[in-house]
């Protein structure tokens, strides 16, 4: 193991190809299965869209503890197709998609996914994104909404056979 202080612990950049396997794994740990994306879904993103796909790695343990994608778009209703169609990605959207939160269980409670969501809301400010949508569980709306997003109510996604909640924030 590596000797790293707390504020040097944790590295917050894009991913790399040969990280995509450990996203699937993370998803799978982080979502139930008929809500996980699947490996298809992450290689697809990651070739159409990898500029949006962040991760935390943790420099201590040589591993990533968590990472947000999206897709950006023109569009400002979210909609299940943009999980499974890459090719929706449109290089200068104006707005983003937000298609995944993860963190591993031993690194929540600790900010990192608050930070992760600021680190990706600043890029994507400095890339002149207009707005981030995206879509949770209602247990997950004040963690949003303690970031400035607001609730926009229950979403048309069905993805996963799961109720959403559409929320939003203006970049």
């Amino acid at each position: 193991m590596i000797e790293v202080t707390e504020k040097d612990r944790y590295e917050f950049r894009q991913i790399r190809p040969a990280e995509i396997q450990e996203c699937v794994e993370i998803e799978e740990i982080c979502f139930p299965p008929e809500e996980a994306n699947n490996w298809r879904q992450m290689v697809d993103r990651v070739a159409m869209a990898s500029e949006l796909f962040l991760v935390v790695f943790d420099r201590g343990e040589g591993r990533i503890a968590g990472f947000l994608t999206g897709i950006a778009v023109d569009e400002e209703t979210f909609r299940d197709d943009f999980f499974v169609d890459a090719t929706l990605h449109k290089e200068d959207g104006a707005n983003v998609m937000i298609l995944g939160l993860d963190v591993l269980p031993e690194y929540r409670h600790r900010g990192l996914g608050s930070r992760i969501m600021k680190e990706y809301m600043d890029i994507e400010k400095g890339r002149d994104r207009k707005k981030l949508f995206l879509t949770c569980h209602e247990d997950k709306i004040p963690f949003y909404q303690s970031m400035g997003y607001r609730h926009l109510g229950e979403s048309n996604s069905s993805w996963g056979g799961s109720t959403w909640h559409d929320m939003v924030i203006d970049l």
